[in-house]
């Protein structure tokens, strides 16, 4: 039996989703390994156990802080686990027992989010790459979502090779299938979920938009999520250039969230960069069809389930909404498809491929003791 703390810290946020499914699907496949999982003050009551095996400890450390790097160093010293899951790449650099790291993505060091300081973010950048280069040395085993974040890691560090394990994501119906009507004006609209920082692209989705309302006038496009900083610069900028039928929603749950995906035109996924995508199997799950970037790892991901434009091409992305809109047929293999390719993921799987990676770096501390 081993003492494994996992680092969920981000349990109540989008990406938090993994975590949140990890820790959900470990409660109920191990019965064996005693576990900590350390949140944030504000998350404490977010997840309480049902396994007598798991326990909650805080752990209010910001990401990317002095207090992380020296606060939580100290806490995991005292905690004394016989392992440490980081489930996102912040940690301490510092820290030098036996641990494993989720990398979801290469974003913080490939992307700049224009609303935020240029000085503080770069600063952050130079930081995010220090740690990133660390763990790809420290961790005794790294979690990616896909082979594009593999690979890409890889390219970054050498020292990534060979510890790389493939924990492909899913997509749940966490409410139990229940749904709760969003209000809007719209007599059709496209959806868009997520956050809205610059690489998220959706300045060009709303300029595809804005070109489409000249044959399709009463057709809306719907921005859900919180109306943080980035969707704040966003909106002031469509309000500037005069856009129209664009609803920022701000927080919705997942009720509302899900009642929009099932009655979208289409779900449409602009974005420049990702680890996953995550929100096009949540659509797919739904049942909405699924126009997305042909970016990054999305094609990986979604397969023949998604249709596909280029990005940094806002007629190209135009062209393959209109599709999905004009042809009944298209959007009923879309949806056929979608729902198919659900079954290639799981978070049981995951969070099982998750333990045997444990395992075996446990295994191999205690050969090495031998």
């Amino acid at each position: 039996m081993s003492h494994i703390a996992i680092d969920a810290r981000i349990i109540n946020s989008s990406t938090g989703r993994y975590v949140e499914r990890l820790v959900h699907y470990l409660e109920k496949i191990d019965t064996t390994n005693t576990y900590t999982i350390l949140v944030r003050q504000k998350d404490v009551d977010f997840y309480t156990p049902t396994n007598p095996n798991f326990t909650v400890r805080v752990a209010d450390f910001a990401d990317y802080s002095f207090a992380e790097q020296t606060g939580f160093l100290r806490l995991l010293n005292e905690l004394n686990a016989d392992l440490v899951h980081f489930c996102m790449p912040q940690q301490p650099i510092l820290y030098r027992k036996l641990h494993v790291t989720t990398v979801h993505d290469l974003t913080l060091l490939k992307t700049y989010n224009s609303d935020k300081n240029w000085l503080v973010f770069r600063a952050k950048q130079l930081v995010g790459k220090m740690v990133f280069k660390v763990l790809c040395h420290t961790s005794a085993k790294i979690f990616v979502p896909t082979n594009f974040t593999k690979q890409e890691l890889e390219n970054f560090s050498y020292a990534a090779t060979n510890k790389t394990i493939l924990t492909y994501e899913s997509a749940d119906k966490l409410q139990a299938g229940k749904v709760e009507k969003y209000d809007h004006p719209f007599s059709e609209y496209l959806l868009y979920v997520g956050q809205q920082s610059d690489y998220k692209n959706l300045v060009r989705l709303a300029e595809a938009h804005q070109q489409m309302l000249k044959t399709r006038p009463q057709l809306g496009l719907i921005l859900a999520g919180k109306v943080n900083a980035s969707a704040q610069k966003n909106k002031a900028l469509f309000e500037k250039r005069g856009y129209k039928n664009i609803v920022f929603t701000g927080f919705i749950p997942d009720e509302q969230r899900d009642w929009l995906y099932e009655h979208c035109a289409a779900y449409v996924f602009p974005s420049l960069m990702e680890g996953f995508g995550l929100p096009g199997l949540e659509a797919m799950r739904q049942g909405a069809p699924v126009v997305s970037s042909s970016a990054t790892c999305l094609p990986e991901v979604y397969g023949d389930a998604a249709h596909y434009f280029d990005p940094l091409d806002t007629n190209d992305m135009q062209r393959a909404i209109e599709e999905v809109l004009t042809s009944k047929s298209l959007r009923r293999k879309l949806v056929k498809k979608g729902k198919a390719k659900l079954g290639d993921y799981s978070w049981e799987r995951m969070a099982r491929q998750t333990l045997a990676g444990y395992e075996s770096a446990l295994a191999e501390v205690a050969e090495a003791k031998k």
